[in-house]
């Protein structure tokens, strides 16, 4: 097969070990420190990327993506916001805070009156319900949906009741502040493997207006379902230019998404430091082999080889040593997130972390795979330009004059 005379002498020097088993040592560590860096990168960020959708798919199955405010004397339908590009559903609901009050205890919660017709086509809490279903929630029988975190906080089970206190619209009394309450039965449980399955509740819209002692249409706010929650801006701008306030998840989630995020980049950061090193071995490597090579390269030049030629044939060693680390390292990183959970279980290791046990959650995005796999190449060719530079900079008589 035909070679460039660069890329022909670069790939003889890159093979070579007789006579220069230290150098040798070196490319095998240059090229094995890129492969673990980047196989390590590779599955960091796709278990990061699995435990922020986890998030996303269980915190925000609950937390409403963007509530809009309505307009005064404006009657809003469910097809009010559906032009909206992002927006796949919507309903009215009601959100307060509250007390939970049972035999056990108290709890501390934030009640949603949602349409529960609605709710069982478009959110995910439908497809994690334990027990009953949203459409248990009958208008003027007073039944909760309730997470199964707080049915244990609180030793609540299917059928059982619960008194629900809210401050809002309370008022004084003879015996001093009386707050709005109603007792309420248990319908319905989900679990949704979230933080805040023991800080939800969920009854009829209708009902929570009267234990609010208000109408429905005074207090209930368009609840949008988005294809895709992290993309809020472009639906808020879009209510913006049609004159509607509203609220998104960020208000209640934000921080903690950011903490992921700043939490991935770090780890991110510190292992593509990891692969830094281990490209700019190569310069080490190709700096000794620019030193026992100079009578090879005063030798060439003399024969008529130009020096962009010779500043190749270093160039191409450097960058095979990075394309060779890059390749494994690639390979392997997309293999072992696709095995993680069978070498955990293989090897038994106790991290099911994700609900239910069912396996570490990974999610391989390519696109961060491609960026990840150049980055590492463009490391490899800049760590290769200071030995190339150098041998360009050999003087055939001075590395001829002993020989």
């Amino acid at each position: 097969m035909f070679y460039p005379l660069s890329a022909f002498i670069g790939l003889r020097y890159a093979k070579a070990s007789k006579g220069s088993h230290f150098i040798a040592f070196i490319n095998f560590f240059s090229v094995a420190g890129i492969a673990l860096g980047l196989m390590a990168l590779i599955t960091v960020l796709s278990v990061m990327n699995g435990f922020e959708g986890e998030l996303k798919l269980r915190n925000l199955g609950i937390t409403p993506h963007v509530l809009v405010q309505k307009k005064p004397d404006t009657d809003v339908t469910p097809e009010m916001f559906k032009h909206i590009e992002g927006v796949v559903a919507s309903g009215q609901q009601i959100d307060a805070e509250g007390i939970v009050q049972s035999s056990e205890g108290l709890k501390g919660v934030m009640f949603q009156g949602i349409q529960p017709k609605v709710m069982q086509h478009s959110s995910i809490i439908a497809e994690n319900m334990l027990v009953g279903r949203l459409t248990d929630l009958v208008k003027g029988e007073y039944g909760i949906v309730i997470g199964r975190a707080l049915s244990i906080t609180l030793n609540l089970r299917m059928g059982e009741k619960a008194r629900l206190m809210t401050s809002e619209n309370s008022y004084f009394g003879p015996f001093g502040r009386i707050y709005s309450q109603r007792v309420f039965r248990v319908v319905g449980i989900f679990d949704m493997g979230s933080a805040l399955d023991d800080k939800t509740v969920l009854m009829h819209i209708d009902d929570a207006a009267r234990l609010l002692r208000s109408k429905t249409t005074k207090l209930a706010q368009t609840r949008l379902f988005l294809a895709d929650a992290f993309d809020y801006k472009s639906v808020v701008q879009a209510l913006d230019a049609e004159g509607y306030s509203s609220t998104n998840w960020r208000d209640q989630q934000g921080v903690l998404f950011d903490a992921v995020k700043m939490e991935k980049n770090m780890m991110s950061l510190m292992l593509l430091l990891i692969i830094s090193v281990a490209a700019f071995n190569i310069v080490s490597a190709l700096v000794m082999v620019v030193t026992e090579k100079q009578g090879d390269i005063a030798i060439l030049l003399t024969q008529g080889m130009t020096r962009n030629n010779i500043m190749g044939i270093f160039l191409f060693n450097g960058i095979y040593n990075g394309i060779k680390g890059t390749a494994i390292g690639a390979a392997a990183g997309v293999l072992l997130v696709t095995q993680i959970n069978n070498l955990v279980r293989l090897f038994n290791f106790p991290i099911f972390l994700s609900p239910e046990g069912q396996g570490v959650p990974t999610d391989l995005q390519w696109q961060q795979v491609v960026f990840l796999i150049v980055t590492s190449l463009m490391l490899c060719f800049l760590a290769s330009l200071y030995p190339a530079y150098r041998a360009v900079r050999v003087n055939p008589a001075d590395a001829l004059k002993y020989e």
